[in-house]
């Protein structure tokens, strides 16, 4: 069985007025420019009067050599979502007042193959392995898992700030 290691976990949060699907494809581009795979493992919606509450998640792959393979899942928590009308540079747009908070983890899985888990022996070996011989690769595989976190959180932080100031 792979070995999974939780590496980081952030938070990005707004509330006040934004752009619901800006955010959302502003999220989903920065995953593919960094060639990673998505996948969208739930979508919920719940809608009372005008207010929508949102739940997405999302689990996004990149595999890094036949050994590592980074994961990001992405929990989205929409809540008081609500359209509204803003002014941007003197024209009116469409946009969403409410909440957002996106939950951010990195997983570094190594071995998602489970290659070396044919035999006892061969997990003993696996564990030596990672232990002793490539423990500097996988201090820095867990540090690009981090980066691309941070990454990611920065990203949606600067959209944020900058739809943010309607």
């Amino acid at each position: 069985m792979a070995d999974k290691d939780v590496i980081i976990q952030e938070k990005v949060e707004k509330t006040g007025i934004f752009s619901f699907k800006d955010a959302y494809a502003y999220a989903f581009d920065w995953f593919k420019e960094e060639d990673y795979g998505l996948v969208e493992e739930k979508y919920q919606e719940k809608v009372a009067g005008n207010e929508r509450e949102i739940a997405i998640v999302w689990k996004a792959t990149k595999s890094v050599g036949d050994y590592f393979r980074i994961e990001i899942g992405v929990d989205y928590e929409v809540s008081n979502l609500v359209d509204v009308e803003v002014e941007v540079d003197g024209k009116k747009q469409k946009s969403n007042k409410g909440r957002i908070v996106m939950k951010l983890k990195g997983v570094l899985i190594k071995d998602p193959g489970s290659d070396w888990d044919s035999s006892p022996f061969n997990k003993f070996i696996r564990g030596i392995y990672d232990k002793y011989i490539i423990k500097k690769t996988i201090d820095g595989m867990e540090d690009r898992v981090t980066g691309d976190v941070q990454g990611l959180k920065e990203h949606m932080k600067t959209f944020f700030e900058l739809t943010g100031k309607q």
